[in-house]
């Protein structure tokens, strides 16, 4: 179902038309009055950034970090009273790419919904916890193939990247937390390790040559991939809702999850799947936006975004 775009995608989608680089800031927590004066100099100019420091105003991190936080990439800290305002967005195919990268994905969905057991099985916090595990590490795979195309391609052509690289690092980095999180709460046993080798394996081999051929094209699959995570996780919040998965309503946020999102001591499992479906909202609208870009005009994101 087409639901009205999200406002992080509209406010993109005109920054990109008026050649401003702003970004929405309605889901983050309240910046410093410093901070906020380096966001306005990141957002008047976001083709100048050579590089971003741990000083960087998108680095949310508590005032004393524990030791494994000061080394992860600026990401998103949101707001848990905005955060389960995500919505499901589509964005209708219009050219051939995009058709052939929205049935790919839907056909793969498919494909992975009946062989995994979630369309006719019982979908307990086994299933749910196992679903996100696999995901989570093919997630993480076209970051970092997009981020080592452009680098390799900045190195070969000797000319500058204009900003992409650092925010398909983080998108690799904050679909690889996704992971650590979820593996806090369960011990993959050696199947699911041999399926995640071959899908790894398979999918970086298929999404290498994508980007390699259409960087376009790799985006947009990427953004209808993403449309499908959120869809995925919003059905979990559903379950968890509905109290079909009762453990998640109580059991306590593993630390990592704690950590990385700044979460209080009282949060819960449903509330860091909530803060992981809007990561990947947040990776379907920036998706989206590349994929209607040209690979010289300049990242609209700043750090973090």
């Amino acid at each position: 179902m087409l639901v009205r775009s999200t406002p992080l995608v509209s406010a993109a989608a005109a920054a990109l038309t008026r050649g401003s680089s702003s970004v929405p800031w309605k889901y983050l927590r309240s910046l410093s009055s410093t901070s906020e004066a380096k966001a306005k100099e990141f957002q008047q100019n976001a083709a100048d950034l050579i590089h971003f420091h741990s000083n960087s105003p998108s680095m949310s991190y508590p005032a004393k970090p524990e030791p494994h936080s000061a080394h992860s990439l600026p990401h998103p800290i949101w707001d848990m009273s905005l955060v389960n305002d995500v919505e499901l967005t589509h964005y209708p195919p219009k050219t051939v790419a995009d058709k052939i990268a929205y049935k790919s994905v839907r056909s793969l969905r498919t494909a992975f919904d009946v062989l995994s057991g979630y369309r006719f099985g019982r979908r307990d916090a086994k299933l749910w916890i196992r679903r996100v595990v696999f995901l989570e590490t093919v997630a993480g795979v076209p970051g970092m193939v997009g981020a080592m195309n452009r680098h390799l391609s900045s190195l070969r052509k000797m000319e500058r990247d204009f900003g992409w690289i650092h925010t398909l690092l983080e998108e690799a980095e904050n679909e690889r937390m996704h992971l650590m999180i979820a593996l806090s709460l369960m011990r993959p046993g050696p199947l699911l390790r041999a399926l995640v080798l071959g899908a790894q394996g398979a999918f970086f081999t298929f999404y290498a040559l994508a980007y390699a051929v259409s960087p376009n094209y790799a985006h947009r699959f990427v953004g209808y991939l993403e449309e499908e995570a959120v869809l995925t996780y919003t059905c979990l919040l559903q379950y968890v809702d509905k109290g079909l998965i009762p453990e998640f309503t109580t059991q306590q946020a593993p630390f990592v999850a704690q950590d990385y999102y700044q979460l209080p001591p009282s949060a819960t499992l449903r509330d860091v799947f909530a803060c992981m479906r809007a990561d990947e909202s947040h990776h379907r609208d920036v998706n989206h936006t590349f994929a209607m870009m040209g690979k010289y005009e300049p990242n609209p994101f700043p750090p973090g975004h």
